[in-house]
């Protein structure tokens, strides 16, 4: 009978996941960083293996990123150590940040290099998002 994966290893695969798709590394590439196959960073960002802090810390390093990344954004459930919504427990279905078109988006995002820009597109976003749709 297979366990079902810790909530804080799938929201760190995840973490991981969202950061080597930002910097639009593959899972090879990621793996061959620091020293494993895809099919272990795989394992990984679902959160069937744990990575422990010497891992955390190397992929820190690759991904440039503090070790804390791996956990921001954490809910509160899983923080606590507490029961997990059960879609929380399920690779966390519901989270926008895994959803391909918003990878593509943040992937593209950091690709701009004028900081400016970055700001200004992010304020329009915001902008659209929070007009309210016409009703028809």
């Amino acid at each position: 009978m297979a366990m079902n994966p810790d909530p804080v290893d799938v929201h760190v695969g995840s973490r991981i996941r969202l950061r080597r798709k930002t910097l639009s590394l593959s899972q090879q590439k990621l793996g061959q960083a620091i020293g494993l196959t895809f099919q272990q960073i795989q394992k990984y960002e679902r959160g069937a293996n744990r990575a422990g802090a010497s891992r955390l810390y190397r992929l820190s390093q690759v991904l440039d990123v503090p070790v804390a990344y791996f956990f921001d954004d954490m809910p509160i459930q899983i923080a606590a150590g507490g029961p997990a919504p059960q879609a929380q427990a399920a690779q966390f279905p519901d989270d926008p940040l895994v959803r391909p078109e918003i990878l593509d988006l943040v992937s593209a995002f950091h690709r701009i290099p004028d900081r400016t820009v970055r700001r200004r597109l992010s304020a329009l976003v915001k902008a659209v998002a929070n007009c309210e749709a016409p009703r028809t």
